[in-house]
């Protein structure tokens, strides 16, 4: 697969192999999901603190606060005229180091293990997927569970999914 994963550490106190297992963890969802015959393709992620989360979530999305992953699609109609051999450029996928610390000891996870989850699941948005509805959703949620087990992380959904024909009421997922 000819995609680019570009990863920066502009703040905060992530793990020394941070950008090694985020360039994994993206590699892994466009393996999954990402349509070869598009081409080439170019991505970033960007490793932040909650402060340019924060401003970032504010700014763009409306939401004064901050957030764990955030993800900047490029559409087709921002895309620069480029020549046909040119990548696509898929996006930004963007992590506050405060909110992920935090979320992962709430859970019972390792920082790494969420770090991998949210990068799969703002990779997916950046492919088209969403959780607006409750298909939507489970869909996403599949895929990812299924990516991340690829890279031997357990089901980060297991412990709120409802059992088959009921409603989930409890669970959250990852922010956009």
């Amino acid at each position: 697969m000819a995609v680019d994963v570009a990863v920066s550490r502009e703040a905060g106190a992530w793990a020394d192999d941070a950008e090694w297992l985020c360039e994994r963890a993206a590699l892994a969802a466009l393996a999954a999901s990402y349509d070869e015959e598009e081409g080439p393709a170019e991505l970033s992620v960007v490793l932040a603190d909650d402060a340019l989360v924060h401003r970032l979530n504010r700014d763009y999305r409306g939401k004064d606060k901050p957030t764990n992953v955030l993800s900047f699609a490029l559409t087709e109609a921002e895309e620069p005229e480029l020549g046909e051999d040119a990548p696509v450029m898929l996006g930004d996928v963007i992590l506050a180091w405060e909110t992920v610390a935090r979320e992962a000891a709430e859970q019972g996870k390792t920082p790494s293990d969420h770090m991998t989850h949210l990068v799969v699941h703002g990779v997916l948005h950046l492919l088209g997927y969403d959780h607006e509805t409750d298909d939507e959703a489970e869909e996403m949620e599949q895929l990812e569970t299924e990516v991340l087990e690829t890279l031997g992380i357990a089901d980060p959904y297991a412990a709120t999914r409802s059992p088959p024909g009921e409603p989930n009421l409890d669970e959250q997922p990852p922010d956009r």
